[in-house]
């Protein structure tokens, strides 16, 4: 149910204007660090939702705004696109996010600060490499 309403969420954003409206704020938040902060900042939104939501979901939501973002600021589309896959599918930090992170989190007597422990680390070096890593490969 949540991903199928995140669809549905995704393409009103796009259809209602909303993507180009959080995709304009986004610019104006990160437009100072050039298109590699606005590349980081598509990824840490997208980073931020896949902890909540589904990363299927988080997709759906970020990705109408990446392009947005991407065609405003007149460079190319599949840096953004490439940093929204690859973040919504570091979901680390919560159980929340990932099923079978619910599944282990009951079943393995975890806490929420065992996966902070470990998974914020593991994000944040997944943000370094996928930074330095996603501009070299599909040039913005």
């Amino acid at each position: 149910i949540t991903i199928a309403a995140a669809f549905g969420i995704g393409r009103a954003l796009e259809k209602t204007g909303t993507a180009a409206l959080i995709a304009s704020a986004l610019l104006e938040i990160a437009v100072s660090l050039g298109p590699v902060g606005l590349l980081a900042a598509v990824y840490l939104v997208t980073s931020f939702f896949s902890e909540m939501i589904s990363n299927v979901a988080a997709v759906a939501l970020v990705f109408p705004i990446s392009h947005e973002v991407a065609f405003q600021f007149g460079v190319d589309p599949r840096p953004f696109a490439i940093a929204v896959t690859v973040a919504a599918s570091s979901s680390f930090v919560l159980p929340l996010g990932y099923q079978t992170n619910l599944m282990v989190y009951g079943a393995g007597g975890y806490s929420f600060s065992d996966f902070v422990k470990i998974g914020l680390p593991l994000k944040s070096i997944l943000f370094l490499v996928s930074m330095l890593c996603i501009p070299h490969v599909w040039p913005l």
